[in-house]
């Protein structure tokens, strides 16, 4: 069959897309006083778009004149993805519907945006690559925007597509100068046509630079984070728990599909700029959480300072560096899961646990789920022997092992700091007198799925060396 005309690659995408619609005209002629079944078809949309991922993951290589790629790297990427995206349906669900907000349309955006984290996984040309992050893009800034009477929401939700716009312009403008240097859109050939070009062409690091610009606005790191902690406070929790877990996934198709498929030969140009972003993001973001007193704007500059530990792998420009990084962020997202699944806990209908001063004497409301949240914020801490310890070691590791010494110990430092705001969670669930007494709400299957989400973060110690092994083996199969 010719390739053109085989769909089979594209099948997960294909089936998550349609049910995205079904989804929606289900709900359209389903009778009004009946139960929606939006989240019941979205959890079986993940879990058949996992088999289908895993049934088409033989077939590999680069499909549809080289636009879109399979390989090791995406199905673990897109599989992942729906697990990650199966808890936020989860702990979201209760949430939603004690607010009026359980509608098709959170579920249906929400896959429309899986959609484009799973073209983004699988991108090898630069339209690839804008379709699916403006895809996903688009998905957020109306998810944001989904509480219509909130001020909040809907100012969160214009700033973010303002801002985003402005992102997606540099990134489209970076692109076309990189076609204007090389004569193609497709990754795998700009790359061999920068291999023959001067590394100092005026033209070709202007276009990195505006890729690199474009790249920083859209996962958040400073100085092009503005954004970041307006949405996570503006955003209804069970929208921010999505952009704050899944999305970073994609952030790391971006980066490898873009920077390490197609422009590795400019390593020596994008990595100090790299740098730079770097140890900007770790130290704003560390130091301005400290200050922060809503949990959501604290776990928003946390995601900042992460984001700049990420950055700590890719820019070692190794594959060691590659593979810590994939781990790092598919740590981060579990990490961040779990926090936001406990926020969410811990709200109920007209209620908000956003203060830092509704987690006082959790332990005497909880003691089970202070301990779930004490493993969560030791995890984003890095403290040992949970599975962020180890995520932070290896990126560390990752910059020593270029020379980057001076950088390993920037971040080390920049951790103890982030260390203060974490641990103060923790102070405030055992050692303070509870504010609110309040029974805490949740059904039992979002009680079972938090406690295995931060148990996780020690449970996968014993097989924790297969798990990197199976990042360096994705990422190692890169062309």
């Amino acid at each position: 069959m010719n390739e053109t005309f085989d769909l089979i690659p594209l099948l997960p995408e294909i089936f998550v897309f349609g049910m995205a619609c079904v989804i929606l005209l289900v709900d359209l002629y389903r009778a009004p006083d009946s139960r929606s079944p939006a989240f019941v078809l979205t959890q079986l949309t993940l879990i058949g778009a996992a088999v289908l991922s895993v049934l088409v993951a033989d077939r590999t290589g680069a499909f549809y004149a080289g636009t879109f790629v399979a390989d090791p790297l995406a199905t673990l990427l897109k599989l992942a993805t729906y697990g990650i995206a199966f808890f936020v349906f989860a702990y979201s669900r209760g949430y939603l519907a004690a607010r009026g907000l359980l509608r098709s349309e959170y579920f249906a955006l929400g896959l429309l945006g899986i959609v484009g984290m799973m073209v983004l996984a699988s991108a090898s040309h630069f339209l690839t690559l804008f379709l699916g992050l403006e895809l996903l893009s688009l998905s957020l800034y109306a998810m944001v925007a989904l509480q219509r009477d909130s001020a909040l929401a809907t100012e969160a939700a214009m700033k973010y597509f303002v801002l985003g716009a402005m992102a997606s312009g540099m990134l489209l403008y970076g692109m076309s100068m990189l076609y204007g240097v090389t004569g193609s859109l497709e990754v795998a050939e700009v790359g061999r046509a920068i291999a023959g070009i001067e590394a100092n062409d005026v033209v070709l690091i202007l276009g990195l630079v505006f890729v690199i610009v474009g790249i920083a606005f859209k996962i958040g790191l400073v100085p092009f984070h503005m954004w970041v902690p307006d949405v996570y406070q503006g955003a209804p929790t069970a929208v921010t728990l999505y952009i704050g877990t899944a999305p970073e996934l994609a952030s790391f198709a971006l980066v490898m599909r873009l920077l390490v498929g197609g422009l590795e030969d400019l390593a020596a140009s994008w990595q100090d700029m790299l740098v730079i972003l770097a140890v900007l993001s770790m130290a704003l973001g560390n130091v301005v959480a400290i200050a922060q007193s809503s949990i959501k704007r604290m776990l928003a500059y946390s995601a900042i300072s992460h984001m700049g530990f990420f950055l700590l792998g890719v820019l070692s420009a190794t594959p060691e560096g590659y593979s810590a990084a994939l781990f790092y962020v598919l740590t981060y997202a579990v990490m961040s899961l779990g926090a936001f699944g406990v926020v969410i806990l811990l709200s109920r209908a007209g209620f908000d646990a956003d203060a830092l001063d509704d987690f006082k004497g959790l332990n005497q409301r909880s003691p089970w789920y202070a301990f779930v949240m004490l493993v969560l914020m030791f995890s984003l801490a890095g403290v040992p022997p949970t599975a962020g310890f180890y995520a932070k070691l290896l990126v560390i590791q990752s910059v020593v092992r270029v020379d980057l010494v001076w950088l390993a110990v920037a971040s080390v430092l920049f951790a103890v700091i982030g260390a203060y705001y974490y641990l103060r969670i923790v102070k405030l669930m055992y050692f303070d007198e509870p504010e609110d007494r309040t029974a805490i709400e949740g059904s039992a299957g979002f009680r079972f799925l938090l406690s295995v989400n931060a148990l996780l973060l020690i449970a996968v110690l014993p097989w924790i060396g297969d798990v990197i092994a199976w990042c360096s083996a994705a990422v190692g199969a890169l062309p």
